[in-house]
């Protein structure tokens, strides 16, 4: 079935000041969607459902969003 969406703990898929964007730009070009940002502090090791949330934003390339797992 292939990837289809890449979640992170942290701030970025992005190595930091990476120029070129080549990890945003091969997960893109892929249809991969990206989720940056994620707090999985309390979230134990095992297989989730997985909601994103996110607000309608208009004429941008991504929007805040609430993500939410389901065992």
């Amino acid at each position: 079935q292939g990837v289809k969406v890449v979640g992170i703990d942290y701030l970025s898929v992005e190595q930091f000041r990476k120029p070129g964007a080549p990890a945003h730009r091969m997960l893109l070009s892929n249809g991969v969607i990206i989720i940056e940002g994620l707090n999985l502090a309390e979230a134990d090791p095992g297989m989730y459902e997985m909601y994103c949330l996110p607000l309608p934003v208009t004429g941008g390339d991504g929007a805040p969003a609430r993500v939410v797992l389901k065992r």
